[in-house]
């Protein structure tokens, strides 16, 4: 019983860490400054509009997007109501814009491919062409 007990609860475990790193969450920027990289914090900053010194114009997935969920939950850290809340409240005020969205995850690689200084967000292991530069990976 014991050794069953242990054997389910590896079982678990092990799959919960391959279900983690399906999960990961990448950054890409098309920039000539191949060295950004940037943490946690400032992705955050960066997609909910605030301002940064590199010059990059965000772009996101649209909300029922799977990765943009993921996104969502993992780096921001609020739902995507709550996003939404503050996306209208910052629009009635006027300070600030919600990222423009494109419809998918090649959609997203192929406009930061064709607009310097755009950065968006796609799921870990997705295949990237060689002039994007990976700012951020996440968990």
């Amino acid at each position: 019983m014991k050794t069953s007990l242990l054997l389910i609860g590896t079982i678990f475990n092990l799959t919960g860490n391959i279900c983690f790193a399906n999960d990961a969450i990448t950054v890409v920027a098309n920039t000539q400054d191949r060295s950004i990289l940037l943490n946690r914090q400032e992705v955050r900053h960066l997609f909910m509009g605030g301002a940064q010194h590199y010059g990059l114009h965000v772009i996101a997935l649209p909300p029922e997007n799977q990765t943009r969920v993921l996104f969502n939950t993992k780096v921001i850290g609020l739902t995507e109501s709550r996003i939404q809340s503050y996306w209208a409240q910052m629009r009635f005020t006027g300070r600030k814009k919600a990222p423009k969205e494109v419809d998918t995850e090649r959609l997203v690689i192929q406009y930061i491919k064709d607009n310097e200084g755009s950065v968006g967000y796609l799921p870990a292991g997705v295949s990237l062409p060689d002039e994007l530069t990976v700012i951020y990976t996440g968990l």
